[in-house]
């Protein structure tokens, strides 16, 4: 397919900036719902569930979502996708004005959002290689980072400060717009369609959710960093949940010394994601996942066994983790576009989804165990050294070495 090089970034950065608005508008109300379920039922199992229907539908929904992106109009599958997010919000805001809002209800329209977003994201990321060059792919997986860090750094205090001056509907109805300009945005661009090759034979829904498997079986190098990514982010995600543990109980801190921590995370996230879109072009990028991988590791390492008095030198390790992540899943996402053949990236991106969404609760469970047991900053430290060996893991297997070879297709 024959992208025209005059207008990607234009296309890109249109969509670009309208997923920007939605982003944070989105990010925004995810916190102030969380600061109403605090105030309301101040249950720590309540925020729990919220957290689970927040990936619940990635998770158990995936694969077969990723046959329906890969089946139809992935253009009209994301604005189908933001108008039901809008709608779900639409409903909640309207009943907000006339009511308390009820946990369950709540609930209900996280878990609708949620799978708006399980739509979403594989659509998104399976349009982008019918946008953008195959040589410019890593930069704009940058530029996706980097916004993700933004909306990391800004949410929360935003959100803490209309929270305190607005009622939660006027700030349901702001995200509500927020998905209306991402709708627009994606309208106004003419996304390329698969041609008749590439158009996925119609088969009964089993098959085709199978030929995605294969798909990312058949390319062995992939299938491999898959299993390394899986294994990455059971080790590390339930790390993300023990940060205020760690500042507040380890180190002695205050809820303020949990927003240093992460706002320096996120800060480190937008500085690794901009290096990452400016300088994309790197040659060695498997080389530069592993060195992220056995950043973050040695950043959990030192963290683990710093005396109760290093908070400063913790904040300077959240930076690090934080500048690591980008060179990671930004690289890692670059590379599935690159060599999965399109007509697949749908259901590709949806089962990884849904793996990796798998692997989050397991480890949370299993950190949960251990954690309050032998202590959370021996927790870091073990962590920290699994991930360490996962990063030279992952540097040590042949074929996933051999990914930086630009003609190995799935």
């Amino acid at each position: 397919m024959t992208i025209t090089t005059s207008k990607w970034k234009r296309d890109f950065f249109t969509i670009w900036t309208g997923q920007a608005v939605s982003l944070i508008s989105s990010a925004i109300l995810q916190m102030a719902i969380i600061f109403y379920l605090t105030e309301k039922t101040q249950s720590a199992m309540v925020l729990s569930i919220a957290s689970l229907v927040g990936f619940l539908p990635y998770a158990v929904f995936g694969p077969a979502i990723g046959v329906l992106v890969d089946r139809y109009n992935r253009k009209m599958i994301m604005i189908v996708a933001d108008l039901t997010i809008a709608g779900a919000g639409g409903v909640l805001a309207f009943m907000a004005l006339s009511m308390e809002l009820p946990v369950g209800i709540i609930m209900v329209v996280l878990f609708i959002r949620s799978i708006g977003t399980a739509f979403h994201s594989p659509a998104l990321s399976a349009m982008t290689p019918l946008l953008v060059p195959e040589e410019q792919l890593t930069k704009c997986a940058g530029y996706s980072q980097s916004l993700q860090s933004i909306s990391y750094i800004v949410s929360p205090a935003i959100a803490a400060l209309l929270y305190s001056i607005w009622d939660l509907n006027f700030i349901i109805a702001l995200d509500v717009l927020g998905a209306v300009i991402a709708c627009i945005t994606v309208a106004l661009v003419n996304i390329p369609e698969l041609n008749a090759e590439q158009r996925p034979i119609k088969k009964k829904f089993m098959e085709e959710m199978k030929d995605g498997f294969a798909a990312l079986k058949e390319n062995k190098g992939l299938f491999a960093l898959l299993l390394i990514g899986t294994l990455y982010m059971f080790v590390y995600m339930p790390i993300n949940a023990l940060y205020p543990l760690m500042s507040m109980s380890y180190f002695n801190g205050t809820p303020i010394h949990v927003s240093i921590t992460e706002i320096a995370y996120a800060a480190g996230m937008l500085a690794g994601g901009l290096l990452l879109g400016l300088l994309g072009g790197f040659q060695k990028r498997i080389k530069l996942m592993a060195a992220s991988i056995f950043l973050m590791g040695l950043s959990l390492t030192v963290s683990g066994i710093l005396p109760s008095s290093g908070f400063v030198i913790f904040v300077l390790c959240c930076t690090t983790m934080g500048l690591s992540v980008p060179f990671y899943s930004g690289i890692q996402m670059a590379l599935f576009q690159e060599k999965i053949k399109p007509e697949y990236l749908g259901r590709v991106f949806s089962l990884t989804g849904s793996i990796i969404s798998l692997a989050m609760p397991m480890g949370l469970i299993l950190s949960g165990l251990f954690a309050d047991r032998i202590g959370v900053n021996h927790w870091f430290l073990i962590s920290g050294i699994l991930i360490i060996g996962i990063a030279i893991l992952c540097s040590l297997i042949p074929v996933i070495r051999l990914l930086d070879q630009k003609n190995i297709k799935g």
